[in-house]
């Protein structure tokens, strides 16, 4: 079995886990009252669940009877209509909305213990001194140490009401008396603007890994910082953006279009069309945009780059998008639980669909995706034929094409080198990341003492550090560490960004991986030619 068999690509996850969706919240309230023939049916269903649960011979969970008929029900709708259960919906609702409220650390179960890998910048814990690489003994009269709890059951320590208070007890490496901290719980954002920097003097750069609730808010304040520091172009990079809420994305494609220019339209069940355009409140018109795409990004990043693409604005770089071109309306259930139904689709400017096709069902639908990435490192493979139906003209005449994704305007193969079994091994199971905690954690001084800019252009990840990761990585593998060496140098940045990801945040880790990355140098290459004309 290969890695990517045994491990499969994050996107996967996401769609699996938490589902893709573009659209609204529902409430309850404003469903409304079908009266049809199609009453019987309901009628039917809901006497076949009172006699299994009155007159069955067996007891019966009708509850889970129920949620199985809806998931299968759903299933056989299209691939990304889905039911969240009661369970599950405060965590989905969460990671959409941007915020929660706990303590705001990141950390490991680690040992015997919970061990701080950073406390989350503008949380409670940042501002009570909590420190990376403290272990959280206690909180409140609950012993954490010891226990061999998962994730979930540290949270539900650490979480609670808004400003219920916890008090902590922390054993701070090199300190032999124990800490306590009370700390007041409170929201802790959820970055959707994981990294925004300037690339050089005029050139900016800004990525998303969703679009939540706050995502547009992230986003101005970013662009509003990059403009102050020089920025007139800009690198609005979605790969692996799954997508979110879809007036989020209009509201971040109105920064670029004229007052007037069309968005994207969207079609229900009665044919009813709804238009969305951009306003006149745009600050970056005028500006060269480079969208940076790949098989993961889909929904909510399509819109994004269908939009741009259409209106003749910005180049799309990068890979053929996911295709999904559904918009889906979160529907509660009144029992805690929700569906995400499917109410309409939406096209390009130009009347492109880009969503995919799902006449063969979900799983084969999944297995198509899942098909190509597995063969995403066959460059022959990328240039796909296109059905001329399937073809639209932009205003200034370009060619662009429905059916499946965004197809990019400059197109950057796939890097074996760098994104190979073992490299996307190494990203996804998290065994450089724990390897780097306890690098950091046997010398928290020395590199404690390291300024950002000091860290990126004077760190550097020694043979001796390498050759202890390849060791670490074959015993915790059971592969031979010599598997590794063809892609030392990519496997050496990757570690120099966990660092940086650990010390600093995702900010200073996009900047250690900007330096090998493919897109970003076909972007300079254009820059370049630009600047030249």
């Amino acid at each position: 079995m290969s890695l990517n068999q045994k491990h499969l690509p994050f996107f996967s996850a996401i769609l699996l886990a938490v589902g893709i969706f573009v659209g609204t919240k529902l409430n309850s309230n404003s469903i409304p009252s079908y009266t049809s023939s199609k009453n019987i049916s309901k009628q039917k269903l809901n006497r076949l669940i009172d006699y299994l649960e009155y007159e069955y011979v067996d007891p019966v969970d009708t509850d889970s009877i129920v949620e199985g008929f809806i998931e299968t029900v759903l299933q056989n709708l299209d691939p990304h209509s889905s039911y969240i259960p009661k369970q599950d919906l405060a965590a989905v609702t969460e990671n959409m909305k941007g915020d929660f409220i706990g303590i705001g650390v990141s950390f490991y179960n680690y040992k015997d213990t919970i061990a701080v890998i950073r406390p989350i910048e503008g949380g409670p814990s940042f501002g009570a001194g909590i420190l990376a690489g403290d272990r959280i003994l206690m909180a409140d009269k609950d012993t954490i140490h010891g226990q061999n709890w998962g994730s979930n059951d540290v949270i539900k320590r650490l979480r609670g009401q808004k400003n219920s208070k916890v008090r902590l007890t922390i054993k701070r490496p090199g300190i032999d008396s124990l800490l306590h901290f009370d700390i007041t719980r409170s929201e802790v954002p959820i970055k959707s603007v994981v990294a925004s920097y300037m690339i050089n003097p005029t050139l900016g750069y800004i990525k998303i890994n969703r679009f939540a609730e706050s995502t547009y808010l992230e986003f101005e304040n970013a662009l509003d910082t990059l403009i102050v520091e020089g920025a007139s172009n800009l690198v609005l990079d979605l790969r692996d953006n799954p997508g979110g809420f879809l007036q989020i994305a209009e509201h971040i494609v109105d920064e670029f279009l004229e007052d007037g220019k069309l968005i994207l339209f969207t079609k229900n069940k009665s044919n009813e069309i709804d238009e969305s355009f951009a306003t006149a409140k745009g600050r970056f018109e005028a500006a060269e945009v480079y969208v940076l795409i790949n098989e993961n990004s889909a929904s909510a990043s399509e819109i994004i780059s269908g939009a741009l693409q259409d209106n003749d604005k910005g180049t799309i770089i990068g890979r053929r998008s996911f295709g999904k071109g559904l918009v889906q309306r979160e529907m509660d259930l009144g029992d805690g639980s929700a569906i995400r139904l499917t109410t309409s689709r939406y096209y390009t400017p130009t009347g492109r669909s880009i969503q995919r096709s799902y006449a063969q069902g979900s799983e084969a639908y999944y297995d198509a995706y899942y098909e190509r990435m597995e063969d995403r490192a066959d460059d022959s493979l990328q240039s796909e034929v296109v059905s001329d139906s399937l073809m639209f003209l932009t205003p200034k005449g370009k060619i662009v094409y429905g059916g499946g994704g965004i197809i990019p305007d400059v197109y950057v193969p796939y890097d074996p080198n760098f994104n190979t079994d073992i490299i996307e091994f190494l990203k996804n199971t998290g065994v450089m990341d724990f390897f780097v905690f306890e690098q950091l954690d046997r010398q928290r001084a020395k590199y404690a003492s390291f300024s950002e800019s000091e860290f990126l252009d004077s760190f550097e990840i020694s043979d001796l550090i390498y050759e202890q990761f390849s060791s670490y990585f074959s015993e915790t593998s059971g592969l031979k560490n010599r598997a590794m060496d063809p892609y030392k140098s990519s496997i050496k940045t990757l570690l120099k960004c966990a660092f940086a990801k650990q010390l600093f945040g995702d900010h200073t880790a996009a900047k250690v991986l900007s330096t090998i990355d493919p897109m970003l140098q076909k972007v300079n290459g254009l820059e370049t030619v630009l600047n030249s004309n």
